[in-house]
């Protein structure tokens, strides 16, 4: 089925540069097998400060700084970000109407405008091109996770089973990660290696800070673990798949999204903090049997994994087909 879209299709993902955004979209386009070409985008004055309300003469709307966005028009454009969405409407009006957008968050207005727009289920954005999701869209493949694992199992083999992948966040808008809390989640992995012959995995983020970092080695000094020092390629991909369960703070919907389609036990620690959204998001997870807090207790469960990067590809791929029909005709 892949090739009835992917054969001749021009794909364009269209971000800031956010990470955590600009995977999603790429996530998106590999799952329907394209290699998109990736621009990130920095808005003129007045488009930087009035997006998405000002809608007139978005054709200017992307500044020299960043990377230009001009005909000849892709077929598909994904973005994500306050700042793609001027592109995303200026390519389907100079395009007339070919180039189908994809806008991955709520836009703040009317969906219409989008081809598709896909927003978590936690936000309360509904229409009849809107596709709500469980978790954040990624980039995570059992196949990705193989190969990741298997550049890295060398290194790691000494390791003892059960492992555990430890996927730590940080201070963002929303919650915060202090010393307090990252001494105690240090002894409760501690107690994992030393109580229960657990090896451990970590990647600490830019958030994590160096005090939190600091408290996290000290703490697994000496102990059947490693701990990712931001040199080299990171491990993060290959920690997931090489992991028999995966602890991750609950500062990142991506992360906890990547972590639950592995189909791995996923342990969430809590910070201080949270917003509705976020609540929402990890509730639902606890209620359906997907996550659970982490307590320092290693437990074996199943469920049906998260696999909504999948369904939207399915989804996007039938509109798609339908678009391209209606104007070839």
């Amino acid at each position: 089925m892949h090739s009835t879209i992917s054969g001749s299709l021009t794909c364009w993902v269209v971000s800031d540069g956010k990470p955590g955004m600009e995977n999603q979209c790429i996530g998106l386009a590999e799952a329907l097998g394209l290699t998109p070409v990736v621009k990130r985008v920095r808005l003129r004055s007045p488009w930087r400060q009035l997006s998405p309300f000002l809608r007139l003469g978005n054709r200017f709307a992307a500044g020299p700084e960043g990377d230009s966005i001009r005909a000849p028009w892709p077929d598909l454009m994904i973005g994500s970000g306050r700042q793609a969405i001027a592109p995303l409407l200026a390519a389907s009006k100079q395009s007339r109407g070919r180039t189908f957008t994809v806008y991955i968050q709520d836009p703040q207005i009317n969906p219409r405008h989008f081809g598709l727009v896909v927003v978590p289920r936690h936000d309360r954005l509904r229409g009849p091109n809107v596709m709500a999701t469980r978790g954040a869209l990624h980039r995570v493949t059992p196949k990705l996770l193989a190969e990741a694992a298997q550049r890295h199992a060398p290194r790691l083999a000494d390791l003892p089973h059960p492992r555990v992948a430890v996927l730590i966040g940080g201070t963002n808008g929303v919650y915060a990660l202090t010393p307090t809390i990252m001494g105690d989640v240090a002894e409760k992995l501690s107690e994992l290696a030393r109580g229960k012959g657990a090896g451990l995995m970590v990647t600490p983020s830019r958030r994590t800070g160096a005090d939190n970092e600091a408290i996290l080695r000290a703490r697994l000094n000496g102990l059947p673990a490693e701990v990712w020092d931001g040199t080299g390629e990171n491990p993060y991909f290959a920690y997931l798949g090489l992991a028999d369960a995966v602890v991750v703070t609950c500062d990142s919907v991506s992360m906890t999204s990547e972590a639950c389609s592995t189909g791995k036990p996923v342990y969430v620690i809590e910070l201080e903090g949270g917003s509705p959204k976020f609540r929402s998001f990890h509730e639902e997870l606890y209620k359906e049997g997907i996550t659970r807090p982490f307590t320092g207790a290693l437990e074996q469960w199943t469920y049906p994994t998260l696999d909504d990067t999948r369904q939207v590809a399915e989804e996007l791929r039938h509109r798609l087909l339908a678009h391209r029909a209606k104007h070839s005709a």
